[in-house]
């Protein structure tokens, strides 16, 4: 049982730049390119007709609803205000010559226009009215209608462009989380070793889907923004130059605010992808050990443990969310004081008549739409900053180069394994704790060893080499004459079986275990197998036989029938070297002497290593093999050692 909690760490990261970072992703959407173009453009579709939006307005109020008009100057009296606004009257229209006529008073005449001020419009009919604005009435139904043809194309241009990016973004997380499985399974035991199972899984699960957003919506929707940013900047100075600087003035301040934002809420999330990496990694360690947690009462020490890594996350989520606290309000507020700005400033100009007033019901809009994406920008920049920290973590597993390294010169794999041998191969674990200390012996086609000594002897670590879990760290291991990294690690282990003391059984049926992907495997076949195996009596006794499904890891049938299947399993690959690592330990003595007798006629023509704890399963052997503290002490067959009366002779006697 682990007392610290906290039994693994992350790897240091350093100083990581989000540029690096996306550079990096640029290769997973590279074949999606298309489909990104594709989404780029709708965007700036959609951008260009969310601006039209306040501008068609503009055009509403100044060109229809209020036209900005003064008052001719030929035409202006002592008492006439030169900032109010006047509606102009064309006469040659004889409908609307007819109603100056009538309303004489209220109009002042300049030549072939009459000119009445707005608010003594309402002095009139509401007929007369409508007969003198028909044209405004029509203008603003149409640009209303205008308006209706814009939102709905923006909600199918939004559709369109959500559908296309949410589908590039599920196909670049595929793509991302199958590349990182295969790399997982490409690398040493010595990686596994080092890194906790829950770690991994965080990796290949919560890490990859934490990027999901940032695939299918913060990209595009940073694009959209910028592009909303800048037309909104170009539409601000075209309508009114001064205005817009003012309105501007703001923009140093945005920027310093967001970058800021960006760096506190990077590291803020760099600790909540690693408190949630502990967390999965103690909560998979403890189910895994269920067993020897409740036998040892250790669940209050492992509770306590947990409630330690929780409050830690759960202090990173709230330095993550007062981040996120300050910075919005502070957005709000700078866009409120725009706002006033605008008020002030523009509203000073509509009343000396220097802009319009559909020029300043402009800018508040804009301003309003302009906050929107910096919001948008800080939310996606949240966003971001989690994926980039998930980012990180992924890339630091497919940076690591701990598979077993390929030749430069392959040669022709070996059609069967004809011998195998050790040359004064020493391997340790850690530095100064050799484990083998230069170990040498040899197998020939169809001969059996079996290896016996003392716990620590390293028996175990034999067979990690042979099947290339681990290399030596000096000496040679050599396949039919050749070194063993002449080829790669998956050729060697194509020929070997290995029936482990603690067999390992995939959640499945009995039969996917055995024969796995082999579907040339006929039922007789399988049946015969399972009858040398001795797995047929049980087999046949369980609702649905060879198709009953199995629990995780076997947990549904006895610790002897998973050995028993993991035998059957081996004899279904037909290896060219079977590898035997205390295989009968869960077996009774009955069954034991049937497997050996059944493997004894079976591996005929097979070379195959034996590590025995009792005994009695080595002595059939053609050779037996004696190490201590990694050195072979003694080697022979089972009544040449028992006649030099050494340390196998002590083994003996001591088992009885």
């Amino acid at each position: 049982m682990h007392s610290n909690y906290s039994h693994f760490h992350e790897d240091n990261l350093g100083r990581q730049y989000d540029v690096k970072l996306i550079r990096r992703l640029i290769p997973f959407g590279r074949k999606y390119q298309w489909y990104f173009l594709g989404t780029v453009f709708l965007v700036i579709l959609i951008t260009f007709l969310d601006i039209s939006v306040p501008y068609i307005t503009k055009i509403a109020i100044d060109r229809y609803i209020v036209p900005n008009v003064g008052l001719p100057e030929s035409s202006q009296t002592e008492n006439s205000d030169a900032r109010s606004g006047f509606y102009p009257v064309n006469l040659t229209d004889k409908t609307a010559s007819a109603i100056v006529d009538r309303h004489a008073d209220l109009f002042t005449v300049e030549g072939k226009t009459a000119f009445i001020p707005y608010e003594t419009l309402s002095h009139m009919p509401e007929a007369d009215i409508y007969r003198l604005r028909k044209d405004d009435f029509k203008g603003v139904m149409l640009l209303a209608l205008g308006l209706m043809v814009v939102v709905v194309a923006i909600f199918a241009l939004n559709f369109a462009q959500v559908m296309i990016m949410e589908y590039t973004g599920q196909m670049i997380m595929h793509d991302l989380r199958m590349k990182l499985f295969h790399h997982i399974q490409e690398l040493s035991m010595a990686y596994f070793t080092r890194n906790p199972v829950g770690r991994l899984v965080t990796r290949t699960t919560n890490d990859i889907q934490n990027m999901h957003e940032m695939f299918t919506s913060v990209i595009t929707f940073v694009f959209k923004d910028l592009f909303l940013l800048f037309g909104i900047a170009i539409v601000l100075f075209s309508i009114n130059i001064r205005l817009a600087a003012v309105t501007l003035s703001i923009m140093p301040v945005l920027v310093f605010v967001a970058v800021k934002f960006a760096g506190v809420a990077r590291e803020a999330f760099r600790v909540l992808r690693i408190k949630i990496a502990e967390i999965n990694s103690r909560v998979s360690e403890t189910i895994e050990g269920i067993r020897v947690v409740q036998l040892f009462r250790q669940e209050a020490a492992n509770y306590l443990g947990l409630k330690k890594l929780n409050h830690e996350h759960y202090l990173a989520g709230m330095q993550q969310i007062k981040v996120f606290a300050v910075f919005m309000p502070l957005i709000e507020l700078m866009g409120t004081v725009v706002v006033a700005m605008i008020i002030y400033y523009g509203g000073s100009s509509v009343l000396q008549g220097s802009i319009s007033l559909g020029s300043l019901v402009a800018f508040i809009f804009y301003m309003r739409m302009f906050f929107r994406p910096v919001r948008d920008i800080a939310e996606k920049v949240n966003i971001m900053q989690n994926a980039l920290a998930s980012a990180e973590r992924i890339f630091l597993i497919l940076e690591k180069k701990e598979n077993r390294p390929v030749p430069a010169d392959l040669i022709p794999e070996p059609e069967e394994i004809r011998s195998l041998a050790f040359e004064n191969v020493t391997f340790f674990y850690d530095a100064g704790q050799e484990i083998l200390k230069d170990l040498s012996f040899c197998l020939q086609k169809g001969e059996s060893l079996a290896v016996v000594g003392p716990t620590g002897a390293g028996k175990t670590t034999l067979i990690n080499l042979i099947i290339r879990f681990y290399d030596p760290v000096s000496g040679r291991i050599i396949l039919n004459g050749k070194d063993v990294q002449s080829w790669p690690a998956a050729v060697i282990r194509n020929r070997i079986a290995l029936v482990t003391q603690d067999p390992f059984l995939f959640s499945g049926s009995i039969r996917e275990n055995i024969v796995g992907t082999n579907t040339s495997i006929t039922d007789d076949e399988l049946t015969k197998i399972l009858a040398v195996s001795n797995c047929l009596p049980f087999v046949r006794r369980l609702p649905e036989g060879v198709d009953t499904i199995l629990s995780e890891r076997g947990g549904s049938i006895s610790s002897g029938e998973r050995q028993l299947i993991s035998i059957a399993r081996a004899i279904a690959f037909h290896p060219d070297l079977i590898i035997l690592d205390e295989a009968t330990s869960y077996v009774d003595s009955d069954t034991e002497i049937k497997i050996q007798d059944a493997m004894e006629k079976l591996l005929t023509n097979q070379t195959t290593l034996v590590i025995a704890h009792r005994l009695s399963t080595a002595r059939k052997a053609n050779r037996i093999m004696v190490l201590k503290k990694g050195r072979m002490i003694e080697t022979g067959s089972h009544d040449e050692l028992m006649k030099q009366k050494g340390f196998y002779f002590q083994l003996n006697q001591l088992q009885g």
